[in-house]
């Protein structure tokens, strides 16, 4: 396992986006690794370890998994996943938000079996307990977070120096407790999207995105790309992990503050750019969205 991180921290460094490992040994054959990645898709080749669990958990941004059947799984915030490293050995993980942080816990199944923490003697978590509950199947398993789930992965952050180590022991052994009693009833799993329809889905977004002046309704888009509303709006939404308007009015924002700050435009030019008719709704808008008027955002961040 020591020898795959090796691997993946080693593709990291080739990295010049701000794509960031730090990786750190729990127990016997449990390694856990923080990952920030900065980027739209990543390729990060290992070993196939069929006897080593990968649990991932995304804090923030969101993350791609297109397993062997085409199909593609996304991990928004507080969502986690479990796989062996067979299943991910040369998988192409995607970035729709050009952003992800999260951490991946390595758990050797055949040490976790023979040599597990003390704390787990005597529970039945064994590494075939686990592989049979989560990775019979051979393919990638993912759940929506909830609020126990959030309590455990939230006490990996943010600890005193002096207590990040013990802390992060802790938090790994309540996981896998939990793991051991949960449930794997299908509906708790997070739904996967055919390749086609994420196509569809991305092609959408690159016409939003680069024609912000214009107002495109889900009526339209949905006869323009021949797939059904609802669908389009679902698979939207597990893509980039918010509405069409939402995520439309977030990119709206952001272009007209980056117009403020590199062009001369008046407010009214800008307005009007990024798909506001009325001058007096996209400052509203604007002043929502970054709690300050357009004119002071420009006077304030180019001095």
């Amino acid at each position: 396992m020591e020898h795959n991180l090796e691997q993946i921290e080693q593709g990291l460094s080739l990295l010049h986006d701000g794509s960031q490992m730090e990786t750190c040994r729990l127990f016997l054959g449990i390694e856990l690794s923080f990952f920030t990645f900065r980027s739209d898709q990543l390729t990060l080749p290992h070993d196939a370890l069929a006897h080593v669990l990968e649990i991932n958990y995304c804090r923030a941004g969101r993350m791609g998994w297109k397993m062997e059947n085409g199909n593609t799984v996304y991990l928004g915030p507080g969502n986690y996943s479990l796989h062996t490293m067979d299943v991910c050995a040369n998988s192409v993980m995607t970035f729709p938000n050009n952003y992800y942080e999260g951490f991946a816990l390595c758990v050797d199944l055949d040490l976790l079996s023979s040599d597990p923490p003390e704390l787990l003697v005597g529970t039945g978590i064994t590494g075939e307990f686990l592989h049979q509950k989560f990775c019979k199947s051979g393919i990638l398993t993912s759940f929506a977070g909830n609020a126990q789930t959030e309590s455990i992965f939230s006490g990996f952050y943010d600890q005193p120096d002096e207590f990040s180590l013990p802390c992060r022991k802790l938090k790994a052994l309540e996981l896998l407790l939990y793991l051991g009693k949960c449930s794997v009833s299908a509906n708790e799993h997070l739904a996967d999207y055919q390749a086609d329809q994420v196509e569809i889905i991305r092609n959408i977004h690159e016409q939003l995105t680069r024609h912000m002046e214009q107002h495109f309704t889900i009526e339209s888009l949905a006869k323009q790309y021949l797939i059904n509303p609802t669908t389009l709006k679902t698979v939207f939404k597990a893509v980039y992990g918010n509405s069409i308007a939402a995520h439309t009015r977030e990119h709206r924002m952001e272009r007209a503050a980056s117009l403020l700050l590199e062009t001369n435009d008046s407010i009214s030019q800008i307005a009007q750019a990024v798909g506001y008719g009325n001058q007096s709704k996209f400052t509203a808008a604007f002043k929502e969205y970054f709690q300050v008027l357009p004119t002071e955002y420009r006077r304030q961040h180019r001095g």
